[in-house]
């Protein structure tokens, strides 16, 4: 998208999502914005139906976990000590431009956001893929449940504090002829490979 492409979008997302509006920025030639969680319903809606913007397709949508980041991105980001974000990637195929939406949670321990499947139903599985791996919940989603990992999986994986080896292993039970669950069995340590080599290896040639 050009840069005058970029400031005729820009102008139209600050006449009609007004106060709705947190902060606009472009990053990758690509126009960022932020709202607040609480007004995801009434800014989807506005961002597909507005003549201006007509972003009708969801492309994609992910969750994302700010809890290393450094003090200079989280200015940067105007994180405010919120964990947990939704990333929207949205385009408009009428007038072919598209558009990045960040929304944080407002609760880091318990963070949720309200689900957009009434506005683009195809966010039903990106947004059990973020639940199932963020943990995050979205408020009205008509099927919310775990995607990807196994029923039995306990935690979000892919949140920062996740555990490399995970909370519990599983395996098949041969008296018992089922799948059981028992706590990890593999002690953390950390492999540093042993390299040999002949002597003077390497070495240039006189």
């Amino acid at each position: 998208m050009s840069t005058t492409q970029n400031e005729v979008l820009a102008a139209a997302l600050r006449n009609s999502l007004e106060n709705k509006l947190i902060n606009l920025r472009v990053q990758q030639n690509e126009l960022t914005i932020v709202i607040n969680a609480e007004d995801v319903p009434d800014a989807s809606k506005i961002l597909r139906d507005n003549s201006a913007l007509m972003f009708d397709t969801l492309i994609d949508l992910c969750g994302i976990d700010y809890l290393t980041y450094g003090d200079d991105l989280s200015i940067k980001y105007d994180l405010r000590n919120r964990r947990f974000a939704v990333i929207y990637h949205l385009l408009s195929v009428e007038r072919n431009q598209r558009l990045r939406v960040r929304v944080f949670a407002e609760n880091n321990e318990f963070p949720m956001v309200h689900s957009v499947t009434e506005v683009w139903p195809t966010a039903n599985w990106f947004e059990r893929e973020a639940f199932d791996l963020y943990g995050i919940v979205f408020a009205d989603h008509p099927d919310l449940r775990r995607i990807l990992t196994d029923y039995g999986f306990i935690g979000s994986p892919f949140r920062k504090d996740f555990p490399i080896t995970g909370h519990v292993e599983m395996r098949y039970d041969e008296q018992q002829k089922r799948v059981i669950y028992q706590p990890v069995s593999i002690e953390p340590r950390e492999i540093t490979p042993l390299v040999i080599r002949e002597e003077h290896y390497g070495d240039s040639e006189s």
